[in-house]
């Protein structure tokens, strides 16, 4: 089974959605197949709103491993949830075969929702006091958590997560690369030293764009905006756009020395394609310089 150890720098990563409740799942598969061929090191598969797909992503985590030998990875929410369902769940992934788990909050609508964790940090701990029997991935946001109350308590509990001992952190979807950056120096300038692998979500269309934003706060460049107001009536020109700006991101973050790129796939295996055709070369050769 392959660990987080294993994987080379810079990182190359997707992330896939389950179908919601019975649907088939013979969509995701084909889509997985696609992303298969692609090489990459680890595909992450999402948990659904209060555990909504927490069988599929089990089961999908699973495949990936068994059927792909690639890394997979389950996220694991805690919203609503209780230590017993949690604990549940752990054995499910065990029992499958699946040791790498993102562990997650996720999102709240209203407080008393919360259940028995409060903090992604708290599933953090509960899940290494079964005895570290999981790599764990954590997520980190460029531009702050939206419900947290500046920069500066945000990384406090971002470096809380770290010291509970997340393996590797996951950034949230941004569109500037120097904030990227100018996060990853203030989290490596309080101690945090966990590879810090930047997420990218191709935009392929306005509604998704905006829906992004309210979920979790990413600003829009000048660049950016203009290409979604110049094309978003035309579906497929602001596809082509998306793809040409999340290359050009990407190239970039390779040529600024960023550690791994982990594509928000939304499940479209032909844009994930595109973007590795257009950036395969560069990153082979940075590989084979660094092994």
């Amino acid at each position: 089974m392959k660990k987080l150890l294993d994987i080379p720098t810079p990182s190359y990563t997707f992330e896939i959605f389950p179908p919601k409740g019975s649907m088939s799942l013979e969509g995701t598969y084909a889509t997985i197949d696609n992303l298969a061929s692609l090489g990459p090191d680890l595909i992450s598969v999402t948990y659904g709103a209060g555990g909504t797909s927490r069988d599929n992503t089990v089961k999908i985590a699973s495949g990936i491993q068994n059927k792909y030998s690639i890394m997979g990875v389950a996220h694991l929410t805690c919203v609503g949830a209780t230590r017993a369902n949690i604990g549940e769940i752990l054995d499910e992934l065990k029992a499958a075969g699946v040791r790498n788990v993102l562990a997650l909050r996720g999102d709240l609508k209203d407080e008393k929702d919360l259940g028995e964790f409060h903090h992604a940090s708290e599933l953090v701990a509960f899940i290494n006091e079964r005895g570290r029997e999981f790599d764990l991935f954590a997520a980190c946001y460029p531009e702050k958590h939206l419900e947290a109350p500046s920069m500066g308590t945000d990384l406090h509990h971002l470096k809380e997560k770290c010291d509970l001992g997340v393996k590797a952190l996951v950034s949230q979807l941004f569109f500037d690369n120097d904030t990227f950056f100018s996060f990853r120096d203030k989290a490596r300038a309080i101690g945090i030293k966990q590879p810090i692998i930047a997420g990218i979500m191709p935009i392929t269309s306005p509604h998704q764009i905006e829906k992004m934003i309210t979920m979790c706060g990413a600003s829009v460049p000048a660049r950016v905006q203009r290409f979604v107001d110049a094309y978003g009536h035309n579906s497929g020109a602001i596809k082509e756009a998306g793809i040409a700006y999340a290359t050009d991101q990407i190239i970039d973050l390779l040529a600024r020395g960023v550690e791994g790129i982990h594509l928000y796939t939304m499940n479209q295996a032909d844009v994930v394609r595109r973007i590795d055709e257009n950036i395969r070369a560069i990153l082979y050769s940075m590989r084979v310089k660094r092994s």
